[in-house]
């Protein structure tokens, strides 16, 4: 299994392309439709976006780069993960292994790893748009102290009440960009389009998003869910999802049960579907901020990646617990 995970990934970062003009289409495109008009947004797109979140320190003045540059980092990739020689990792590991020329990468593993599926490095240096900076606003120390409780929810130190949404199998939380298991790069996701209605379905964890697109109002403040209660309208030919209503015990980077997200889908080309978002939440960041990140259709089909609330392996990490405890 080790040997064709290694071709896997000599093979797929072999097959890593740059792709600096995310977006650009013939002149005279037209995105397919729906028999109400509505752009048609289904089929199965994949995040394999290589580059990072937050902007690298070494380009904090740099919104984009070079061809030559890109051309470089895929090189350096090829090289660094080429024969197995460095551990498996996510995309953005990729470039920052590759931006800062490694001769090998020894991150941890992960279950988003190179050797699942290509990866594409573009000219951007950020999928943060806003701020210009390319970085997430200053942290409230609310937010901090609620990413300090989930990390060591990581750590199994305590009962199962502390582990966190991720290990309990619940959801990895809305929105999915950055970490691993469906949280960031080496994302799955299709669409399912209705003129009441859009399914959007993640490929880990299996969520399905069910948001309606009838003008119906929000739910009651109330009524809180784990992924909070979306509601959908076409702006021209961009679907725009607000949502709100998060369950004060959901978790995004710190974020509270006042965390509001819009999200906005374009058809950008003919396998392109940029996905934007913006988040707000002034109790755990200073200002709002926004990622870009352009989807890339696929035509794969979605399988169940499936997780069982813990039932199988959380007697496991506890008990890993209670013996690392007891060393001496």
């Amino acid at each position: 299994m080790q040997d064709l995970r290694v071709a896997a990934a000599v093979l797929a970062l072999a097959a890593c392309v740059a792709q600096p003009a995310f977006g650009q289409t013939p002149e005279a495109w037209e995105p397919p439709r729906m028999p109400d008009g509505r752009p048609d947004l289904q089929g199965v797109w994949l995040n394999n976006i290589a580059t990072p979140l937050q902007r690298p320190p070494a380009l904090a003045d740099r919104a984009n780069l070079t061809d030559d540059e890109v051309a470089t980092l895929e090189e350096r990739a090829e090289r660094i993960f080429e024969n197995g020689r460095s551990a498996f990792t996510t995309p953005e590991g990729a470039f920052r292994a590759a931006l800062q020329d490694v001769e090998t990468y020894n991150g941890q593993s992960t279950s988003s790893s190179i050797g699942m599926v290509d990866i594409t490095f573009t000219d951007r240096t950020s999928l943060i748009v806003d701020p210009p900076d390319g970085r997430i606003p200053e942290q409230t120390e609310l937010a901090t102290a609620r990413e300090t409780a989930v990390d060591e929810g990581w750590t199994y130190k305590a009962g199962p009440e502390d582990l966190n949404n991720i290990h309990r199998c619940i959801t990895t939380g809305v929105p999915r960009i950055g970490g691993n298991f469906g949280a960031g790069p080496y994302t799955y996701y299709q669409i399912v389009q209705t003129p009441t209605h859009l399914a959007f379905i993640n490929e880990a964890f299996h969520d399905t998003r069910l948001i309606p697109l009838d003008e119906r109002p929000h739910l009651p403040e109330q009524i809180r869910q784990w992924n909070g209660d979306s509601r959908g309208h076409w702006d021209g030919d961009s679907l725009v999802v607000e949502t709100q209503n998060f369950s004060p015990k959901s978790y995004f980077r710190g974020s509270t049960d006042g965390l509001h997200l819009v999200e906005r889908f374009t058809l950008t080309g003919p396998d392109t579907l940029t996905y934007r978002v913006t988040l707000t939440d002034p109790s755990v960041w200073a200002t709002p901020w926004t990622v870009e990140i352009p989807l890339q259709r696929r035509d794969q089909a979605i399988y169940e990646f499936a997780c069982h609330e813990g039932n199988h392996s959380i007697e496991g990490m506890l008990k890993t617990a209670r013996i690392e405890e007891d060393r001496p």
